[in-house]
């Protein structure tokens, strides 16, 4: 997808719809999505990768695995899934691999045509697009941990007719793009109780082009803060927790916006919680739960996130995951 860019006087000269591949800024984590995607201070697991890998640094199970689905609008899916591995205790630092897939659907293909319908039809076509990355984490100090992924991004727009020879014979091309692409994250303890702050770079890459026009992938940057604001409280600190998270997000092709979110855990079993993102079109408060149970030595949780999405059909997410 490929924008344009406002004449001056008109609004200061922004740039908006500059990029395409925009199914890579969709939250597929249920958790994330819950608090607004407003992470990227806060510790994770290896659902990190979708938001800053440098929270799956100081993860406490050897093994963690995420797998969760998105009923997106318009009726596109998404399946995402997670892996994490923490050899030697962390000496040697946290593993991580992740994939996306996205379904769009069936498309009618249609070229123009001089009949009576103005139009010839060309047969049912199924965009699709993926992405598969390798991350990896290390905490450096007791307050200072990295992270870091390079990942694989493809979408497959399928073959059109873009010409006629001279006798009348169609002309196709397949619309299909891969490239490389890498995101980098930080994570601070600030030693201030349990105040922590993040700095993530999403989708950095080269451009790349379908036939002129080329274009960038929704290159991000992110700055957020994160506590437990149970820390003030500490007599209660044991059974429950209350993390109140804020981020700033900076898109390439997009005004600034804020996202907060506030999740309340009961002795790590359940977890309630509520994202508000501003400024946004559609969207802007997201509500979640989530439900975490250890059985036999292992670890398995389930999370739900909640988007009303304005004049579009409410979006839902669910992820499930285990550990040990």
């Amino acid at each position: 997808m490929v924008g344009l860019t406002v004449q001056p006087g008109l609004a200061g000269n922004r740039k908006l719809a500059q990029t395409g591949m925009k199914f890579l800024v969709v939250a597929p984590d249920a958790r994330s999505s819950a608090l607004s995607s407003a992470l990227t201070a806060m510790e994770g697991t290896s659902a990190s990768l979708f938001y800053n890998p440098a929270g799956m640094a100081r993860m406490a199970p050897t093994f963690q695995a995420s797998l969760g689905r998105v009923k997106w609008i318009a009726d596109i899916n998404y399946l995402y899934g997670s892996m994490a591995y923490k050899p030697a205790g962390g000496m040697y630092g946290v593993f991580g691999i992740s994939f996306l897939s996205i379904d769009y659907g069936d498309f009618l293909g249609t070229i123009r045509a001089d009949n009576s319908q103005g139009f010839i039809d060309t047969g049912i076509f199924q965009p699709t697009a993926y992405t598969f990355g390798l991350g990896y984490a290390k905490a450096l100090t007791d307050k200072f941990s990295v992270g870091g992924q390079v990942k694989y991004v493809k979408q497959n727009l399928t073959g059109g007719i873009i010409s006629f020879d001279a006798g009348e014979t169609p002309e196709a091309k397949e619309f299909d793009l891969g490239v490389l692409a890498y995101d980098f994250g930080v994570l601070y303890k600030t030693g201030y109780k349990s105040l922590s702050l993040g700095m993530n770079v999403r989708n950095f890459s080269q451009e790349i082009k379908y036939i002129r026009e080329s274009f960038q992938l929704p290159l991000t940057f992110r700055m957020g803060m994160a506590m437990n604001m149970m820390d003030f409280f500490p007599g209660e600190s044991s059974d429950h927790s209350l993390f109140l998270s804020f981020d700033y997000v900076h898109p390439r092709d997009y005004n600034e916006q804020l996202e907060f979110g506030l999740e309340y855990e009961f002795m790590r079993t359940v977890a309630l919680r509520l994202g508000y993102t501003t400024p946004t079109d559609e969207e802007g408060i997201n509500i979640g739960a989530g439900l975490n149970k250890e059985l036999m030595g292992l670890n398995f949780g389930i999370d739900y996130a909640y988007t009303p999405f304005g004049v579009f059909d409410s979006v839902h997410r669910i992820s499930v995951q285990f550990s040990f």
